[in-house]
């Protein structure tokens, strides 16, 4: 049956012990007054009383406790709680103590996560839902102008039309953004894992943005003149939107006549570590454990100047885990950041 319970063997023997003292004690004098004293036979109903009282003070004892530690398990199981043991229902206090106690830390744990998780879904919807009705509003006033009769001037027709068309690529870019983040964290994105040169990557994520680093005089360069190539194995067009991230980042919030520098360094003989380093803003110590979430800004003003559907290092993060790969950052405020990761040789 249930597991006995060493505390109330004492509570027994104690109290089985006082009361055939007591039967003793009253029987002694009670044949003392009436009857002839006989030592023997007192001693043998004491012996009696005392095992019978202790077998029926233990049984009742435990039954007591046994009853409501079932109520207490009963309801638990009402909770459909796991972290209870599936055992049959012991009556030892200790181990019920610690059940109980893992249990009320368990919930605890389990509340605080929801509490965390319900900020981030409130912060989540707030941050989507200011990332797509700026440019739905765009739109949608460039589309109310023209319907108002400013369709009929063609100059002003022309550049609201481009300018509408400007709100809906954007819309476009974050729902595509949206659509492959999901993807990733659903593991529903195949990867095509390839050899290439990490170098000659590199290279053309420079010549993509050369145009807009130049409108902040920032220079794209590597630390030292790679004149071999480096070949890795990974998915090619995933790490183009890594590096694409990343370089277009440090433009984003690089200084004016900066620099973003790349490096490729060995880590260890089977991995390379590439390096992603500007001298711009920098990011404060509480913001970097952040930075991968969904629409995380450092930036909380609502002007959202930099653009971007604010996916991007969240993007970064989902896609080197799929490689099961490293992400680094180290930054100081107003001095500059270095977001690095790792990669397999070749």
């Amino acid at each position: 049956m249930q597991k006995k319970l060493k505390k109330t063997y004492k509570f027994a023997l104690k109290t089985a012990a006082f009361i055939s003292l007591f039967i003793a004690v009253l029987i002694t004098v009670f044949l003392y007054v009436f009857y002839n004293v006989q030592f023997l036979q007192i001693a043998v109903l004491t012996i009696f009383c005392f095992a019978f009282s202790f077998v029926l003070i233990q049984y009742r004892v435990e039954k007591f406790i046994y009853n409501r530690v079932k109520k207490i398990y009963d309801d638990l199981k009402l909770l459909e709680d796991s972290t209870i043991s599936k055992d049959s229902i012991t009556t030892d206090m200790a181990t019920l103590t610690k059940e109980i106690d893992k249990y009320t830390k368990d919930r605890k744990l389990e509340i605080e996560t929801l509490r965390i998780r319900e900020e981030y879904r409130k912060e989540f919807l707030g941050n989507i839902s200011h990332e797509l009705k700026t440019p739905l509003f765009t739109v949608q006033g460039y589309i109310l102008t023209l319907m108002d009769g400013a369709v009929k001037d063609k100059n002003v027709r022309d550049k609201y039309l481009r300018n509408a068309s400007k709100g809906v690529e954007r819309l476009i870019y974050i729902v595509k953004d949206l659509d492959m983040i999901t993807k990733l964290e659903v593991g529903d994105l195949r990867l095509k894992i390839e050899i290439f040169d990490i170098v000659a990557l590199i290279e053309s994520v420079f010549e993509l943005f050369e145009m807009k680093a130049a409108k902040k005089s920032i220079s794209l360069t590597f630390d030292i003149d790679y004149k071999e190539p480096i070949l890795v194995r990974a998915d090619k067009e995933r790490m183009q939107q890594v590096l694409t991230n990343l370089v277009v980042n440090s433009i984003k919030y690089g200084r004016q006549q900066g620099t973003t520098e790349v490096s490729i360094e060995n880590l260890t003989k089977k991995k390379v570590i590439v390096r992603v380093t500007d001298n711009g803003e920098g990011i404060e110590k509480q913001h970097i454990s952040r930075l991968f979430e969904r629409f995380y800004r450092v930036d909380k003003s609502g002007s959202r100047k930099e653009g971007g559907s604010g996916l991007g290092l969240a993007i970064v993060k989902h896609i080197l885990e799929a490689h099961n790969e490293k992400m680094y950052i180290d930054s100081e405020f107003e001095v500059g950041s270095e977001f690095s990761f790792t990669l397999e040789k070749a």
